[in-house]
């Protein structure tokens, strides 16, 4: 089979362990694929996922101390469900859009990799917790917006990587901070995994500012004015400081976004 085939095989898989494990072997066999020019047909109902975690409003999703160990649970839980989206997210871009690059669809399976290796040290730091991916309530807002912006290439790079997945540049030193309070050995063995989380999603972000500045070029589009016609026209959330300016400098973000971001300017 070739690439987007697999990509699409790898995003229908409902259990865990089996789209962890194909999204990492399409990334190592990627290189000897194939690229169809047209996107395959999905068989199955996307993404694939298991039955739980039960899917409801965000307001609704556990939030609890993590200085227990059942609110240390409900913590990385939600970081792991990100990170399950975010394997989806990435299968999906490297599936999902006609007429891109070869470049372009082996970026997206890098993320997909290194998305599916996060979540298996957020699945093996729970069952040492007791718990299990599914145990906790989680909310569908990544993937909600991937099907917002499905006709879309640039909406998709502007508002799924550089947006959503850029929020976790800015809150994942504070989740840090807070652990770090806790100062428990589970605790401060999910301040080591966030480290290595934030330092992939650098790239990851990275990834998605270069194909939406390249695309924006492509299509004769200035980047800061279309961006906030984008998150305008699909109703991205808005966002609030405190940012990471220095992950998002290295993550390919200009002075003039920051600039925008923090409201000195306007696109």
């Amino acid at each position: 089979m070739a690439l987007r085939t697999l990509a699409l095989q790898a995003l229908c898989a409902a259990r865990p362990d089996d789209k962890v494990a194909l999204a990492q072997a399409l990334h190592r066999d990627a290189q000897g694929l194939a690229i169809e020019a047209d996107r395959p047909s999905p068989e199955a109902p996307l993404p694939g996922r298991p039955e739980k975690p039960d899917l409801v409003h965000p307001a609704r999703v556990p939030r609890r101390s993590p200085a227990k160990p059942e609110g240390l649970a409900a913590l990385l839980h939600a970081i792991a469900h990100i990170e399950f989206n975010a394997i989806n997210l990435a299968l999906d871009a490297a599936w999902r859009f006609d007429g891109m690059p070869r470049e372009f669809h082996l970026d997206w399976l890098r993320v997909a990799a290194e998305e599916a290796f996060h979540f298996s040290l957020l699945q093996e730091h729970l069952a040492s917790l007791g718990h299990a991916y599914g145990d906790f309530a989680a909310h569908d807002n990544l993937w909600q917006m991937c099907e917002k912006t499905a006709d879309d290439v640039v909406a998709r790079m502007a508002l799924v990587p550089r947006t959503l997945e850029a929020r976790g540049l800015d809150a994942t030193p504070q989740i840090q901070q807070k652990l770090r309070q806790v100062g428990t050995p589970p605790a401060l063995r999910a301040v080591d995994i966030l480290d290595v989380i934030l330092r992939d999603e650098v790239g990851h972000v990275a990834i998605g500012n270069h194909w939406y500045r390249r695309l924006c070029e492509r299509e004769g589009l200035d980047p800061l004015a279309h961006y906030g016609v984008l998150a305008q026209r699909y109703a991205a959330p808005r966002l609030m400081p405190p940012f990471n300016e220095s992950a998002r400098r290295r993550a390919g973000f200009s002075e003039e976004e920051l600039a925008w971001l923090s409201g000195e300017t306007r696109p």
